[in-house]
């Protein structure tokens, strides 16, 4: 049994282990197991590393996954300073712009390992309660997830196999998912056509390239890490794709890069060596019954700016929330399939965004005209503005219409986006929109002070936190909320309703976003 706010238990099957088994403990899988845990769901963890790998292939992560962390409070674990330096230029496809031509907008957070942002998450996870097990590597997934009433799997761990049982499965365990292929999710796309390299190594001595130097022979690009330490991505051409990055060796990628710049780095050495490709594929659903996907088990590409990482977060926050109220009997029909409705096309479009970029960028002379092209159109605000919101996935757009309200006047232009943060004064004095977020609860933002919007609100007060306070544009930015009187926000941040002075269809979208009413 569960307790919801109310006191009201909901029956989640004593006979299950947990809520939810996530496979996988990297930032989507870790990310996910807090956003359960949020939601009063719970949630194993298995991991079939027995310690995370120390390895940090992402260096930080685009702005809207930064408002996530933000809206969770928790920006203030990654530090200050250099270690979250938010930048206004980007690139796309190599051919840098400026991000601040939309409002809001910037590259995102850089220079954070990602090793460093999965020790954040996994430490916020175990305070909420997140049992996380590592050396536990799943071996088989039962049948009867499709249409039974919960899902089994089988685990090889430190102390032999174990089974578990839980009503929902979510892989989250990479590009290779084992849970994707067990659960058998179609995984259509392009197969790899080239290998590429990453390595941090020591003692070369590089300057730095940090959008890329492209050669006759290849791109190369180079930053600095830490005092004689250096990332360097190695992208040569003609060599062919291979499935062996764990046998892929410091000389290789010296040799590459050798033929590539002309540059003997050979006398260094690399602290951990990788390799990666061009692969685009995506899943076919996002579920199949009881087991679910996030992350890079949904979807894989070629990595551009941090959008990777960036995407599995959202997938969770997106899906976490959905997923908890499912367990514990709180959830309207249907809300569950929401997720792949919403999280599917930004995948879409997340491979189509991220194959352009590498036709750009590793074309060789061939993409030298488009490239030209692309330069050109960056030119211009209205193009800079479009590519800003794709990459920094700040134009995330999800249909907010429930049934039977397409008749009513059209809606504010907030309306199925994020909402921007911005400062609040209420009667517990200065706050902000990210800071309603915290808890992952829906809120019911109040700009008009509204007692009948507030009471039309109670009967969801176990799921929705009624705030009344105005609102002021931050230094810098218009108001986006300028004619509004009132709006709901959905635990992922996007704004489910709006009120322009009337709160028709309020009851309806709490209906359709958080289950019936019940008695205050």
């Amino acid at each position: 049994m569960n307790t919801d706010n109310t006191g009201n238990t909901e029956d989640t099957g004593n006979a299950h282990d947990t809520d939810v088994i996530v496979v996988g403990a990297g930032p989507a899988g870790l990310m996910l197991a807090g956003e359960l845990r949020l939601g009063g769901a719970r949630v194993i963890v298995l991991e079939r590393l027995a310690e995370p790998t120390g390895q940090s292939r992402g260096l930080g992560f685009t702005a809207r996954a930064m408002e996530v962390f933000d809206q969770r409070g928790l920006l203030p674990r990654f530090g200050q300073g250099p270690t979250l330096e938010v930048s206004p230029l980007g690139h796309f496809g190599g051919v840098q712009f400026d991000y601040t031509a939309l409002e809001d907008a910037h590259f995102g957070a850089r220079g954070i390992p990602q090793n460093q942002t999965e020790a954040v998450l996994e430490a916020w996870a175990r305070e909420l309660g997140a049992d996380i097990r590592r050396g536990w590597r799943v071996t088989d997934l039962a049948e009867g997830f499709l249409d039974g009433d919960h899902v089994e799997v089988t685990a090889h761990t430190p102390d032999g196999p174990r089974g578990l049982r839980a009503a929902y499965l979510v892989g989250c365990d990479g590009g290779q998912s084992s849970i994707r292929k067990a659960a058998g999710f179609g995984f259509p796309g392009l197969p790899a056509t080239r290998t590429m390299y990453l390595a941090d190594v020591e003692g070369c001595h590089l300057k730095p390239r940090f959008l890329g130097e492209r050669l006759p022979n290849g791109m190369v690009m180079a930053a600095p890490l830490e005092e004689g330490v250096d990332r360097i991505i190695v992208c040569p051409h003609g060599v062919p794709a291979q499935d062996r990055d764990d046998d892929i060796t410091f000389a290789e990628v010296a040799a590459a890069w050798q033929h590539i710049t002309g540059e003997d780095i050979s006398a260094g050495s690399a602290q951990w060596v990788s390799s990666f490709s061009d692969a685009t594929r995506q899943a076919d659903t996002y579920r199949r019954g009881r087991v679910l996907l996030a992350g890079d088990a949904a979807h894989i590409h070629l990595p551009a700016g941090g959008q990777g990482l960036s995407t599995g977060v959202q997938d969770a926050v997106n899906l976490g929330w959905k997923l908890a109220a499912t367990v514990r009997g709180t959830a309207p029909a249907g809300l569950l399939d929401t997720y792949h409705a919403e999280r599917h096309p930004v995948g879409q479009r997340l491979l189509m965004n991220t194959r352009a970029q590498g036709i750009v960028f590793l074309g060789g002379e061939q993409s030298d005209p488009l490239r030209a092209l692309f330069t050109e159109l960056i030119a211009h605000e209205e193009v800079k503005r479009h590519l800003a919101g794709i990459v920094s996935h700040l134009d995330i757009h999800y249909d907010m219409t429930p049934p039977g309200t397409e008749s009513l006047p059209a809606p504010h232009p907030l309306l199925g986006h994020r909402l921007p943060k911005r400062p609040l004064t209420g009667a517990d004095g200065e706050s902000d929109t990210a800071r309603l977020l915290h808890s992952a609860r829906g809120v019911l933002l109040d700009l008009a002070d509204n007692p009948g919007l507030r009471a039309a609100a109670a009967p969801w007060a176990n799921r929705v936190q009624v705030v009344t306070a105005t609102a002021k544009p931050a230094e810098g930015t218009t108001d986006a909320l300028t004619g509004l009187d009132a709006l709901l926000i959905r635990p992922d941040g996007h704004v489910a309703w709006t009120s322009h002075g009337t709160p028709d269809g309020l009851t309806t979208a709490l209906t359709h976003w958080f289950g019936p009413e019940r008695a205050a």
